[in-house]
């Protein structure tokens, strides 16, 4: 299932993406440095930089290489952690994407063994909010969602056999 974008206010964008796994799968995806490199970022983007540091008031930071040698950085502090359930943390991003910081929400919900990520992403100013739609986030976001369709199947495949 494709990502779907909202926004319902001047300042928020919701992306919604379900994934065929639990979400201790899709949590640990989010959090996991060894996982997050393996998905994180849209096609042809290698995450080389994964520093996190996973506690309220902890700092994340990413670094990732283009197909063309460029790089582009984001960083943040996280602000709210409930295990398999929610993750809360600022956002800011290098010269590539925008100026400023955003509060970013993944709320991971269950049904029948899946799970539905939903993502809030509340920017400083419906002015930041239209300029972050213009760019290729909706497609970057979904071609990372597709990595990481990737990576839950081989975790799942492992739990199944006994080994992760």
């Amino acid at each position: 299932m494709p990502v779907t974008v909202h926004t319902p206010s001047d300042r928020a964008v919701v992306v919604t993406r379900e994934f065929a796994a639990p979400p201790e799968l899709v949590f640990a995806a989010w959090t996991e440095p060894v996982l997050l490199r393996r998905w994180y970022g849209a096609h042809g983007w290698d995450l080389v930089v994964t520093e996190v540091d996973l506690r309220i008031g902890g700092a994340w930071r990413f670094v990732w290489r283009g197909p063309d040698g460029a790089g582009m950085a984001s960083e943040g502090v996280y602000r709210e952690i409930e295990p398999v359930a929610r993750l809360v943390y600022t956002e800011s991003y290098d010269d590539h994407w925008y100026h400023g910081e955003c509060l970013v929400s993944h709320d991971f919900t269950e049904t029948g063994g899946r799970t539905t990520l939903t993502s809030t992403i509340l920017y400083e100013s419906r002015r930041v909010r239209d300029q972050a739609l213009a760019t290729p986030m909706a497609r970057g976001m979904e071609e990372g969602y597709v990595r990481l369709d990737g990576v839950l199947a081989v975790l799942l495949g492992g739990l199944e056999r006994g080994t992760q």
